[in-house]
């Protein structure tokens, strides 16, 4: 377990191996999937509609996270176009982003066997997402992950998105889950402001897109490489319910 040796993520170790954990809500672009090959493809088409060069695989690695709307607009500003632009480039952006989406993606190596392992400790699970439902959902079920969770929420589920606490407040309400004993899994600074503001433990992956920034410096629980080393940080497991 590599990435829990990182500076600052050593403190919760002992809170999360004494924590009785009911759930687990389990972040999905750059946690589970890596996705920045449909966001490439899918911008670069739709910017090449309305005129505009495309851009770097970098800038979108460092962009996602906060959102489509979020990466749409720094886009745009990115390649010099008006703001005005937006809603066609939404419209385009939507069109092709359904077209591929799970095209030029990939599953992390280590998720299954993580989420497997999850379930078999009797955790429920939500997957929590900024991403939009309409691209969320399919994805999920496309890459076989659907299966593994209670709950599926895309950006658009609730009124706030991550970093605001309020997705992680009403998952747990869907889970029927304690915040405090529902664990958060993500790979950004926005999964674990989010969960800090819920009262959620949290755990980020060393990989990921966090817009470039060591994921230790969010002051995670811990940090993981694979989402299979997840379990190992986890205290006791829960008796079956009834």
């Amino acid at each position: 377990m590599r990435g829990a040796g990182a500076a600052g993520t050593m403190r919760g170790m002992s809170s999360l191996h004494d924590t009785e954990f009911q759930a687990a809500i389990v972040d999905l672009d750059g946690t589970m999937v890596d996705t920045v090959g449909d966001f490439e493809v899918a911008l670069r088409l739709a910017l090449a509609d309305l005129g505009w060069p495309p851009v770097s695989r970098g800038f979108i690695s460092r962009t996602v996270g906060k959102g489509t709307e979020h990466l749409l607009v720094r886009t745009l500003e990115q390649v010099g176009a008006p703001p005005d632009l937006y809603q066609q480039a939404w419209a385009h952006y939507q069109h092709h982003y359904i077209s591929i989406n799970g095209q030029y993606s990939t599953v992390y190596p280590g998720v299954i066997e993580g989420l497997q392992a999850l379930r078999a400790r009797g955790l429920r699970l939500a997957c929590l997402t900024n991403k939009p439902s309409a691209f969320a959902h399919p994805l999920l079920a496309l890459k076989g992950l659907d299966g593994y969770f209670d709950h599926a929420f895309g950006g658009d589920a609730f009124a706030r998105k991550k970093p605001d606490p309020l997705p992680l407040l009403q998952a747990c309400k869907a889970l029927g889950s304690d915040p405090a004993r529902t664990l958060m899994v993500g790979d950004s600074r926005n999964d674990a402001e989010a969960a800090r503001a819920a009262g959620c433990p949290v755990v980020l992956v060393s990989y990921g897109y966090n817009h470039g920034e060591p994921p230790a410096r969010a002051h995670p629980d811990a940090v993981i490489d694979r989402l299979d080393e997840l379990a190992a940080c986890l205290g006791p497991r829960l008796p079956s319910s009834p």
